[in-house]
């Protein structure tokens, strides 16, 4: 059996609260990542602004050097952005190690709905990065990464499309490179707990239900739009929806399914 890489635990990553539901495996904090269409990513936009500045981004791990690394092992984060936006103008201007970021996701598998407010929850998973970005400059690189992030929206999408980009398209896309230094991820599944004295309160739970809605992300039927004119919907959509609507839903109910440590809180 081949041993579990880790992030190292430091001050910026290290959870403090619910500590059993934490995780520093590579393998679940990239596959929640991976799973989220949208990533939150923080950074300092300088001196004379004092608010930190998030931006929703789409973006994807891999290895550009070792393209066939597994998903638990080390990996960078490839963020898709427009050349001229503040956060890529940052990075290209940022000396040494590059711009530090913070990357944000989080899926939510259910609804927890306990006998009192107090005890109310989420089934979710949730994960951050912190690392240092900087621009692709390699041409080669940035068109696997390109290639990298359209699949992640839908799979085989990049080949069903009109590619390779032409020459404004590589110049008005940008992709970051973030070289990950740590990372952490929070887990919650299984059913409700209720405090003892809730629990053993005929009164309270003879009048009030509880129990898990399981949350999933649905696709769709798609809708025809645009200029495109073939006739019927491509095989690699309906496949793709097909197999993540089944997927969603297995992950969302089988959560509710899990057995609760006796250390289990809300």
């Amino acid at each position: 059996m081949g041993r579990t890489l880790t992030y190292p635990k430091r001050t910026s990553n290290t959870a403090n609260r619910y500590k059993h539901r934490a995780t520093y495996d590579l393998g679940p904090i990239h596959s929640i990542i991976n799973d989220s269409q949208v990533l939150h990513v923080s950074f300092n936009p300088g001196p004379e602004d004092p608010f930190p500045a998030i931006l929703p981004m789409i973006g994807q791990m891999g290895s550009f050097e070792y393209p066939s690394a597994s998903i638990d092992e080390p990996l960078e984060c490839y963020l898709h952005g427009y050349v001229s936006s503040r956060i890529m103008n940052l990075a290209r201007n940022s000396e040494g190690d590059g711009l530090p970021i913070c990357i944000a996701a989080s899926k939510v598998d259910g609804l927890v709905l306990s006998l009192t407010p107090n005890s109310h929850s989420y089934n979710y998973r949730s994960a951050i990065l912190h690392g240092y970005a900087k621009l692709v400059t390699d041409d080669a690189e940035k068109l696997w990464a390109m290639q990298l992030i359209t699949n992640s929206v839908l799979t085989d999408r990049w080949d069903n499309s009109r590619v390779p980009p032409d020459k404004a398209e590589m110049s008005s896309t940008v992709i970051l490179k973030i070289r990950v230094v740590d990372g952490s991820g929070k887990i919650r599944d299984g059913g409700v707990t209720d405090e003892r004295k809730d629990a053993d309160n005929e009164e309270v739970t003879s009048k009030i239900w509880t129990g898990v809605v399981p949350v999933w992300e649905t696709y769709g039927e798609p809708i025809p739009s645009g200029d495109g004119k073939m006739s019927g919907v491509p095989e690699h959509i309906t496949s793709y929806i097909a197999t993540k609507n089944v997927q969603n839903r297995a992950l969302a109910e089988g959560a509710v399914k899990v057995q609760l440590p006796a250390e289990e809180q809300h």
